[in-house]
Parts: structure tokens; C-alpha cells; sequence
């Protein structure tokens, strides 16, 4: 046998490699899966995901969009727009499937469907354990923004767009047309859509640093991509409203620096995130690795973004490894999929190409038999900081009536029971004009008298609030009665 020959049967088919790459890609989604069900408890966490399931149940009751709000009494008849309805939708689906455990199992798949995507476009250019070891890093870092919360349906998506956009650019072609669809798809599901034009941007920029002006026809088709980005989007039963709602959060929201998911980074409260910030920029200082000017400031650019609002932790995490990887694969090539495939290759390798289609069928039993057994023996609730069910349990049995004044994480479980709300998580677009600063100076020293101003205000009947709210010893000094209390909640009524 000739030497050739033997280097031919030494070095694994493309198609064996292929096979083999999309089998440590499942292997991760598995595992993922896996440790998200021990934890799925912690998705429901989110006070939010009440009131997002209510309006995608409302719209598939009465399937009307709602232009004005009806699920607060001191904003009642404000403008108001599900600007994120189909991402409510998907979420009230789940819940009428399964109720609170179909919704988890959606965000459980959707998270899993992630943690796939990155590691294959990741495994396009590195070694198999680098890809899934790097997607685990990203996912474990991330994790504080798991929640039923239509921003997840978007995860998959941006890994798509932003891996497709820089590998066009890379190879000096024009984008793929069929990516505006899912900026159709992105619009309808979250606000976050408008970062599509921006991460286009980028990608535009890395080419125009290739070709300068070489090519302009390709030049012409890039920026036509772009500029149909913002045209599609418009594919929205709000139209241009679902864009200008994006920047009320950008640009003078009050409620933004009382909200922990709008705060900026904290290294104290995020240690884990800080670490991995500085291994990365260590790895790329000791590295010298070359990357050009357009990724260079897509990196600050998504960092910048990150260490503004900690709800965009995701940027950084999972697109940077995405975008950087065809570099890291090229000029180390110890840890590019090239050395990986060209190395002696053992046993398990060949074992898992072979059994390719088995394998994938086992996978798929697998996560049906996780789901099944999730929903069948275990019955996933959200926490009672959130709930507070036994306190809207007395509330109903006592036949407490008026208008309610509420913590800020109880407004979404009384919308979704029916009850108006006084203050709740819908902060990009109501309970602004100074409202919401106003409530959080009740809670401070001296808002007794702000607080009593409030309560004549908005004819309060009655007060549900967290078990920590610090405004519980001014409706004592008041003559409010505390008419129910446990460990998460507490209820006021007028002392008769």
C-alpha cells in the first residue's frame, strides 16, 4: 500500500468529521439540558415572566394587539404596545401545554438550541473539546439572564446572524438574503431586534477593512443588506412604534437605575463574569493574536454595552468567541479543527462516527424522556417572592377590594390574577413622568409623607408588598392595619 494511501486512511473523512462535530455539539445540548432541569426552578424567577405569559394568553383569547394599557389602574388607558407579542405568544402556548413546566421546557430547549449553535460555529475553526468547552464557559456565564422571558427566543438568532454576517464578510461575499427573515422574526419576538442593524454594522466594517473600495458591487450589496435591516423589521403590527419603544430604555428612563438587570457591572456581584473578563484579554495580550480594526471594535462594542447594562452579559459571552475563533483556528493552530482532524485519531472517534445516526437517535430519546419525566413527576412553580400566592390567596378569601398598592415584583402576579396593578416590570414604556421615581423615594427616609400622598392619590384600598419593603413602618405610623403577613409578603389595609 502506497504512502499515500495509508495517509489517506490515517486522516478521517470529511464527512466522519462532520459527524463527529455534530455529535459533541449534541453531547452539549445534553448536558445542558441536563443541568438546567436541576435547576429549572430558578427560570420562574423573574417577576416579569407573570405578566409576559398574561398578555400572550389575552392575545390568543381575543386576538387584538393592544395599543393602550389595561392591566394597570394608575396608567390605565395610556399608550401602550405588546411591542414583544410573539414571544408572549410562544410563552402562553407553553403554558397552556404544560403550564408553568411547559414554559420552562421551551426556555430549557431554547437555551439548549443556543449552546448547539455556538458550539458548531465555534467548531468550525477549533478542536471539538475547545468549541463545547468555551460554549459551556459562555452558557455558565450567562446564566443570571435565564428566565421565561421572550429575550431568550432571540439567543439562537443572534448566534446565527452574527456567525453567518462575519463568515460572508470573511469570504468577501455578500450576505446571505434569507437573514432578513429573521430579522422579521427577531422584531416580532423582542425589542432587542435593533441590535441586528448594529451587528450588521460591524460585519460590513470587517469587509470594507478587507476590499476598501476593490469591489464595490460587493460593497453596494452590503450596504442595501443593511439598509433593508431597519425596512423588514417594520414587518410588525406596530410598525415604526416597535422601534421608537426600543430607546425609552436608551435614553432617559427612570426606572433604569432602579432595576438590577438595567444597572451597570458590579464586579462584587458578578465575580465569575469579572474572571473571565480578565482570562480573555490575558489570552489575547500573551497571545498576540491579530485580529482586525472592525472586530477590535465590535469587541469594545459589546463590552461597552455589557459593562453598561448587565442584561446584555450575553453580547460579550457568546459573540465574541463566535467572531474571534476563525482567528484563534488560523494562527494557533494547536487548537484549530484542522491540527484536531489531521492528529492520530483514536478509538472513541471512529466509534462516534460510525454510529453517527444510533447515537442521534438515542440523543433525541433522551431529551424526550427529560422533558416527559419533568413534566410528569415534578411540578415547577415560581417562588412566592414573586407569587406571594398565599397572600393573594387571603386577599381573595377576605374579599380585599379598591385599587392595590404593590411592590414592584408582585405587579406582574396580580396582572396575571386579574388584579391592576399599581407598579410592574413594563418600565420601558409606562409608569414614567416621574412616577417611578416617586415610588422609590416612599421607601426612602422621609417618604412617609410622599407615600400618604400617593395612597389619597390613587384611592388605595389596600398594600401587598415584599416582605423587605421598607415602607411597611410608614403605613404602621399611618394607621394601616397589617391584615396578613409570612415570610414573603405582607398585607396593609385602612384601620376601619
Amino acid at each position: 500500500m502506497s504512502e499515500l494511501q495509508l495517509t489517506m486512511r490515517a486522516v478521517p473523512s470529511s464527512e466522519d468529521t462532520q459527524r463527529t462535530r455534530l455529535i459533541f455539539c449534541l453531547f452539549v445540548a445534553l448536558v445542558m439540558a441536563f443541568a438546567l432541569t436541576m435547576f429549572a426552578g430558578a427560570i420562574l424567577q423573574d417577576p416579569d415572566s407573570w405578566w409576559q405569559v398574561k398578555v400572550g394568553l389575552d392575545f390568543l383569547a381575543n386576538r387584538t394587539f393592544p395599543t393602550v394599557d389595561t392591566y394597570s389602574h394608575t396608567f390605565a388607558g395610556q399608550p401602550w404596545i405588546a411591542k414583544e407579542w410573539l414571544g408572549q405568544v410562544l410563552l402562553a402556548l407553553a403554558y397552556q401545554a404544560g403550564g408553568w413546566n411547559g414554559v420552562v421546557a421551551l426556555i430549557i430547549a431554547t437555551i439548549c438550541l443556543t449552546v448547539f449553535l455556538m458550539a458548531w460555529f465555534l467548531g468550525e475553526w477549533l478542536k471539538p473539546t475547545l468549541a463545547i468547552g468555551l460554549a459551556f464557559a459562555a452558557a455558565a456565564l450567562i446564566s443570571p439572564i435565564y428566565t421565561a422571558r421572550p429575550h431568550i427566543f432571540t439567543l439562537p438568532i443572534i448566534v446565527v446572524w452574527t456567525a453567518l454576517l462575519f463568515e460572508a464578510s470573511r469570504q468577501e461575499r455578500a450576505p446571505p438574503w434569507w437573514l432578513l427573515a429573521l430579522v422579521v422574526l427577531w422584531a416580532n419576538l423582542h425589542a432587542t431586534f435593533t441590535l441586528s442593524f448594529v451587528i450588521a454594522g460591524f460585519a460590513g466594517l470587517d469587509l470594507l477593512a478587507r476590499i476598501r473600495l476593490s469591489k464595490p458591487a460587493l460593497l453596494a450589496r452590503w450596504i442595501a443588506f443593511g439598509l433593508l435591516c431597519p425596512v423588514v423589521s417594520l414587518i410588525h403590527p406596530y410598525g415604526f412604534k416597535a422601534i421608537l419603544t426600543t430607546f425609552t430604555v436608551a435614553y432617559g428612563n427612570e426606572a433604569v437605575p432602579l432595576i438590577t438587570e438595567w444597572r451597570a457591572f458590579n464586579a462584587t456581584e458578578q465575580f465569575p463574569q469579572e474572571m473571565a473578563l480578565m482570562l480573555m484579554f490575558f489570552g489575547l495580550l500573551v497571545s498576540r493574536l491579530r485580529i482586525g480594526w472592525a472586530k477590535a471594535l465590535f469587541i469594545v462594542f459589546t463590552l461597552h454595552v455589557y459593562l453598561s447594562h448587565l442584561r446584555f452579559m450575553y453580547l460579550f459571552f457568546l459573540l465574541v468567541p463566535v467572531v474571534l475563533a476563525v482567528e484563534v483556528g488560523q494562527q494557533c493552530p494547536s487548537l484549530s479543527l484542522g491540527k484536531w482532524v489531521t492528529e492520530k485519531r483514536d478509538g472513541l472517534e471512529q466509534f462516534l462516527a460510525r454510529r453517527f445516526y444510533p447515537i442521534c437517535g438515542v440523543a433525541i430519546i433522551l431529551v424526550t424522556a427529560a422533558i416527559s419525566m419533568l413534566n410528569s413527576t415534578h411540578q415547577v412553580m415560581p417562588s412566592q417572592k414573586t407569587s406571594a400566592s398565599d397572600a393573594l390567596a387571603f386577599a381573595e378569601s377576605h374579599h380585599l377590594s379598591g385599587n392595590v398598592l404593590n411592590s414592584y415584583n408582585f405587579g406582574g402576579t396580580l396582572i396575571f390574577h386579574g388584579i391592576k396593578s399599581y407598579i410592574d416590570g413594563r418600565t420601558d414604556q409606562l409608569f414614567l413622568g416621574g412616577f417611578t421615581t416617586t415610588d422609590d423615594e416612599t421607601g426612602h427616609s422621609g417618604g412617609k409623607p410622599i407615600l400618604e400622598a400617593q395612597l389619597k392619590k390613587y384611592a388605595i384600598g389596600w398594600a401587598l408588598l415584599s416582605a423587605d419593603d421598607s415602607r411597611q413602618p410608614f403605613f404602621d405610623e399611618l394607621g394601616w392595619k397589617r391584615a396578613y403577613a409570612d415570610k414573603y409578603a405582607v398585607i396593609y389595609v385602612p384601620d376601619a
